[in-house]
């Protein structure tokens, strides 16, 4: 491909594209300029280093998880809302598992604030637990809590972590229920768990 059609944006698109294909670990400066044809140097006029590169795809790919969550869970509310969230989040994370191992870097405080992607994907759990009613501190908790199920759910499932024989399927929709009711439920403090 010719060296001047490249610009910052198809690089990244490259990039995250590579991701998917053969993991965010392997996106390089090289294995882009060898995709595109030309030497590293061409590459480096648009982007800075490989930090840079994984940004931005990390910035991209959060975007565009934003925008899917946003549309999944668009006039809904409650455990329909939950529901929407939930399996848009899992569609992602499996259909782009490169560009959703993007998303878990940590970027420096003043990109996240540049990113739209990354602030819609901290609005949005945020604004779907306040109509469960939950208020600070609970409302962090009960981010971590779903973030985490629905991470940990998506690695386990994405490297072939459910080996029984019942349908993940129907776990993953056993869980989300259960997240709904633990919600629902959501203890004052940690301290009402009486663990007496």
């Amino acid at each position: 491909m010719a060296r001047a059609g490249l610009t910052a944006e198809r690089i990244t698109e490259a990039a995250a594209d590579m991701a998917d294909a053969e993991g965010f670990a392997n996106v390089t400066i090289s294995a882009l300029a060898r995709h595109f044809g030309v030497k590293d140097a061409s590459l480096y006029s648009h982007v800075r280093n490989v930090a840079e590169l994984r940004a931005r795809v990390a910035v991209l790919a959060a975007g565009e998880l934003a925008d899917r969550i946003g549309s999944a869970i668009a006039g809904r509310a409650g455990r329909d809302a939950l529901v929407a969230f939930a399996d848009a989040y899992r569609a992602y994370a499996l259909e782009h598992p490169g560009r959703y191992a993007a998303t878990q870097i940590q970027l420096a405080p003043e990109a996240v604030a540049k990113s739209r992607g990354h602030l819609r994907c901290m609005e949005l759990p945020y604004s779907l637990l306040r109509a469960y009613g939950l208020d600070e501190p609970a409302i962090t908790d009960a981010v971590r809590l779903l973030r985490s199920t629905f991470h940990g759910y998506a690695h386990l499932a994405a490297s072939g972590g459910f080996g029984h024989s019942r349908s993940v399927r129907t776990s993953w929709e056993q869980a989300v229920h259960a997240l709904h009711i633990a919600l629902e439920n959501w203890p004052s403090e940690p301290g009402d768990l009486d663990d007496a």
